[in-house]
């Protein structure tokens, strides 16, 4: 996660770093394409054995196309958003927000775990 006056392909290359340690066995990554360009490209062979694949929208269609793996995302964010201190972007520091998602995302999975 990174400040919102970094755009999010300058600010890749750090959220990769961070993530070579604590998710070492990821090997495939997905992006949006407002990360294409060369510094995500360059990124992964500096923090690990990684690929990058870029799931842009087809310039030719016209109205809604689900698009490979990008619903996936938009899902997770959509389960995020159902907290209401996530809706909002509140926090006043990058911690804060951060332990906000922990706490949402332990929260999904804990459902999911007593669900029967």
């Amino acid at each position: 996660m990174h400040p919102g006056d970094v755009q999010d392909r300058n600010g890749a290359p750090q959220l990769l770093q961070s993530l070579c340690n604590v998710l070492p066995w990821l090997r495939h990554i997905f992006a949006d394409g407002a990360y294409a360009g060369g510094k995500l490209q360059d990124a992964p062979a500096k923090f690990g054995a990684w690929t990058v694949e870029i799931v842009k929208r087809s310039d030719t269609a016209k109205d809604f196309v689900v698009l490979p793996r990008r619903w996936v995302v938009e899902r997770t964010f959509a389960w995020l958003n159902g907290n209401r201190r996530l809706a909002k972007d509140v926090e006043a520091t990058i911690a804060s927000a951060t332990t906000r998602l922990y706490v949402a995302s332990m929260k999904l999975m804990s459902r999911r775990l007593a669900a029967p």
